[in-house]
């Protein structure tokens, strides 16, 4: 049976009103319209749905039977249209974003912070794990893109650098390891971060290229922590510059010149090729310009 939706819609609303002048009004469509359009329903399901009264449209009990099923379906789409709708204007939806701690305060946040305040009704949900697991959530489908910093394996990804990092050494400001010195005279006095993040396995590619393995004094989950240990004078921590900047610029740390300087890597974001919400598009593309 082949009946247009519009038919039924129709139906619901002079059902629901009583009415078929209410209905032509809420369509935006004439009176004789609608009483065609229903002649029409009548005629295609072969049984009367109104009885027509000096006050309206009163349904008939075949109408009654028809109404209660048939308006859950109209509600639903009513609903369906609002809500895409609303997603296309980004007044609602979901974006699902991959990043570090370092990537998320020193690249993400700033976008975040703009993108929020014009779209406050989207929703952002921002998972925290080492760059490995954020590509596997990545590879299916998991997260609308990712933002990483290098090295990673970048194999069936679209990868877009965003800004330039260095990795420094610091130190207490009242150590007495001199700049100057090189990474074999200190490799065994470093504080790292544990293995299987990006930052980590940086700094022990850039070691084993000098023909060198760390062994560490500590190893820590976080940079934060490596910055609060490197202030104590508990050893030589390794960081991005950005997390040591604070406790340098109040002279608690001081960055050591080591002979053989690490060299600069990038934050990059990622993106798979799985479909992706219009919001985390608009969210891509702005960080993609720089829009701040």
């Amino acid at each position: 049976m082949n009946i247009s939706y519009d038919w039924y819609k129709i139906f619901c609303i002079a059902a629901e009103y009583g009415s078929i002048t209410v209905a032509a009004e809420k369509m935006f469509i004439s009176q004789p319209a609608v009483s065609q359009t229903i002649r029409q329903l009548e005629e295609a399901l072969d049984c009367s749905l109104f009885l027509r009264t000096s006050k309206g449209v009163k349904l008939t009990a075949e109408g009654e039977l028809l109404y209660k099923y048939v308006s859950e379906g109209v509600a639903a789409f009513s609903e369906g249209e609002r809500r895409l709708a609303a997603v296309l204007r980004l007044d609602a939806g979901e974006i699902r974003i991959g990043a570090s701690d370092m990537t998320l305060e020193f690249c993400l946040l700033p976008y975040l912070e703009l993108f929020h305040g014009k779209y406050p009704n989207v929703k952002i949900a921002i998972t925290n794990n080492p760059t490995p697991q954020t590509l596997e959530l990545l590879k299916h489908g998991k997260i609308d893109f990712a933002a990483v910093s290098e090295p990673f394996d970048c194999t069936g990804f679209e990868v877009f650098p965003i800004r330039e990092i260095r990795d420094i050494f610091i130190c207490g400001a009242e150590s007495d390891i001199p700049d100057g010195v090189s990474l074999s005279e200190i490799k065994n006095e470093l504080i790292l971060l544990e293995g299987n993040t990006s930052t980590r396995t940086f700094l022990d590619n850039e070691l084993r290229k000098r023909g060198l393995c760390a062994s560490p004094k500590f190893e820590l989950a976080t940079s934060p922590q490596i910055v609060g240990f490197a202030v104590r004078n508990m050893g030589i921590g390794c960081v991005v510059a950005d997390f040591a900047e604070r406790e340098m610029n109040s002279g608690k740390i001081r960055d050591i010149k080591v002979r053989e300087p690490l060299p600069p890597r990038r934050i990059c974001v990622l993106r798979g090729g799985d479909v992706r919400s219009l919001a985390a598009d608009r969210l891509f593309d702005m960080i993609l310009s720089g829009t701040r």
